[in-house]
């Protein structure tokens, strides 16, 4: 064999154990982990705030961005299982309506853990791989905090109002694509919805119910064990 056969032949088996690398890059039993951030839009539906309230007095919900870690088992080559988690995130609670234009009348804190059922395209031997995905979420609501301007709405002279924040379960489809660098490391996108209703409590005695829905879009790095 030639120099440059042998070169050639050490190329080639260099190629060949790379691709091998890949293609078990998302096999059934594997473990990966990602870290990345997460942003979360609520898109949401208002309903009235109950009586005594300026009649069409209604709320809107702004977005956050934080950190985001999340676990993956692979139950078989094209179906996983995939566990988010991560820090907080704080919203800001805005009028919208009648009371449009007052600006920040609270915030609220939020984390959201989801679990979510995967099913993976274009099989393991596939660097690239879109996904879809189901999961159930918790959205749990703490720190909640009236601003003056809602007491001075609600409660003119008195007290500080308080808000309390019901928290609540969802359903939320994704969509994603996972791409393998090499046979550990990854990149991870993904887009999901969560179809998510609580309902706002102040120390006034009024309510408000609210469809959040948010969505939520993550950009990640992870790694393969």
């Amino acid at each position: 064999m030639t120099n440059a056969s042998k070169t050639r032949a050490v190329v080639l088996a260099a190629g060949l154990a790379m691709a091998g690398g890949a293609a078990m890059a998302q096999s059934a039993g594997t473990w990966m982990v990602k870290i990345g951030v997460n942003n979360i839009d609520p898109h949401v539906k208002s309903g009235d705030l109950s009586a005594s309230s300026l009649p069409g007095t209604k709320i809107d919900v702004k977005d956050d961005t934080s950190l985001v870690a999340t676990a993956i088992y692979m139950v078989t080559d094209d179906i996983s299982v995939e566990l988010y988690g991560g820090l907080g995130y704080k919203h800001d609670v805005v009028g919208a309506g009648a009371i449009s234009g007052v600006g920040k009348i609270g915030s609220v804190k939020q984390v959201s853990p989801t679990i979510f059922g995967q099913y993976r395209f274009l099989g393991a031997s596939s660097a690239l791989r879109p996904y879809v995905g189901l999961g159930l979420t918790y959205a749990h609501f703490y720190g909640e905090r009236g601003s003056g301007t809602l007491t001075a709405l609600t409660n003119p002279g008195g007290t500080p109002t308080r808000m309390s924040v019901e928290s609540a379960w969802g359903v939320t489809p994704q969509v994603g694509v996972t791409y393998f660098m090499n046979s550990r490391w990854f990149v991870d996108g993904s887009l999901t919805k969560t179809f998510l209703k609580t309902t706002t409590t102040l120390s006034s005695g009024q309510a408000i119910d609210t469809k959040l829905d948010p969505v939520a879009v993550n950009l990640s790095v992870g790694y393969k064990f």
